[in-house]
């Protein structure tokens, strides 16, 4: 898969967040949707057109963690990169032994960011 036929999800109840990855995302080539919440990403999110999520930890409503259990019990397979503003070494540890791309803290460097999406596009095409 190529990065022109990829399609990055970020969900974030920060907008700023969203807006900020958008277009850093988009200026690389990647296909970008956004979503202010878990639910709005279930709602509307295409899942089986979402080749790479990037997800914030924690939110309103329904955390990452929590979204991405909803996912993985719906039996969606999505490569998974999450953020936070909020470094919890529990967090970080849990994401990344249950099978988490990346795992990064706010503010995200652009290069490991899209090194992590060609990871998790790398491990999408395996699957």
């Amino acid at each position: 898969m190529n990065r022109t036929d990829a399609i990055i999800s970020i969900v974030d109840d920060d907008q700023s967040v969203r807006k900020a990855l958008s277009r850093l995302l988009k200026s690389m080539g990647f296909k970008v949707k956004t979503y202010s919440s878990g639910s709005d990403f279930l709602a509307h999110g295409q899942l089986d057109a979402c080749d790479c999520l990037i997800l914030d930890v924690r939110m309103p409503d329904m955390n990452g963690f929590e979204l991405w259990e909803q996912l993985e019990w719906s039996g969606f397979a999505i490569p998974i990169i999450f953020m936070t503003a909020y470094e919890n070494t529990r967090e970080r540890m849990r994401a990344l032994g249950a099978g988490a791309v990346a795992y990064f803290q706010k503010p995200l460097d652009d290069q490991s960011l899209v090194n992590a999406i060609h990871s998790a596009l790398e491990r999408s095409k395996s699957e």
